[in-house]
């Protein structure tokens, strides 16, 4: 996967995605944490500590080659993304507590990820390990992740009606962009997806399961209602697969295809699962307007 498509298309990719979201957001979003706490909580507890732990423990399970196993640590580190905001809005999720949980997981992720990939890798590759996210390298996922959001933010703060109009093109920009470079990979790799898939499809299914369950489970046994739960679990179980395959393949970050391909088989697999559990959970939902009071 090393090639102009993977290491420039897949970063520039990233970023109009990230302006993307940033074009949807405001100050008053980041705010909203303070009318959810509970299920912030909940939702940042599960992301941050239980789903790396969850992977670390399927890891072992499935007896993961070292560099797979650092790659599914990587992509349970990874916060959610735009991807989940839609999904949640398909199927009937509060998509207003999606935007702020996505926005306050990839601030969070700033500094978790590269904590969670380094005590990966001293753990699976120990001191042969030539990689890293060292200080100079988590800025390098700060800007990645958030200055397109900080610029998107800073657009519609001062031309709202700009941010408003540009907001469409730039989703459908960042669709077109993303599909053709995933696509421009697949067919590159695609002698080695069968091989790619033997080796941690099993894996990334499981883990891709238990993450929708958790993230919609946890806060409803919280007495969380039933769209905020719902866009917990898309936010929990659809991980951003294209910002872990970014580090994972940068020359700059972790600079391994290997470490790579657990983030891009679940990159395919979460849209199948993710359809199928939002087809679950909202059969027999409220009704639209019901279930929007605060969950605190």
């Amino acid at each position: 996967m090393d090639s102009w498509l993977t290491t420039v298309g897949l970063p520039v990719a990233l970023g109009i995605v990230m302006l993307g979201l940033g074009l949807g957001l405001t100050i008053g979003d980041f705010r909203r944490v303070a009318a959810y706490p509970r299920l912030v909580l909940i939702a940042l507890g599960c992301q941050v500590v239980l789903l790396p732990a969850i992977c670390f423990g399927l890891v072992l399970l499935f007896g993961l080659r070292p560099e797979l196993a650092v790659g599914m640590m990587l992509l349970a580190a990874s916060p959610g993304g735009t991807t989940a905001n839609l999904y949640s809005h398909l199927f009937g999720g509060h998509v207003a507590v999606n935007v702020t949980l996505t926005a306050v997981n990839s601030v969070l992720a700033v500094f978790t990820l590269p904590v969670v990939v380094n005590l990966s890798a001293d753990h699976f590759l120990g001191d042969a390990a030539p990689i890293g996210l060292q200080f100079g390298k988590v800025l390098q996922v700060f800007a990645i992740v958030l200055v397109p959001v900080a610029l998107g933010m800073a657009l519609r703060s001062r031309f709202p009606g700009f941010a408003d109009r540009l907001g469409r093109p730039v989703k459908i920009l960042s669709v077109v962009v993303l599909v053709a470079v995933i696509l421009g990979a697949v067919l590159k790799e695609r002698a080695n997806l069968a091989d790619y898939f033997l080796a941690v499809g099993a894996v990334v299914l499981v883990f891709n399961v238990i993450s929708l369950l958790v993230g919609y489970g946890m806060p409803r046994l919280a007495g969380v209602g039933r769209r905020e739960s719902i866009a917990a679990g898309m936010e929990i179980g659809i991980h951003n697969s294209t910002l872990a395959i970014t580090i994972a393949i940068s020359p700059a970050l972790l600079d391994s295809t290997e470490i790579a391909v657990p983030a891009a088989v679940y990159g395919i697999v979460m849209f199948f699962t993710a359809a199928v559990f939002g087809y679950l959970v909202s059969r027999g939902r409220d009704p639209v307007g019901a279930g929007r009071g605060r969950t605190a």
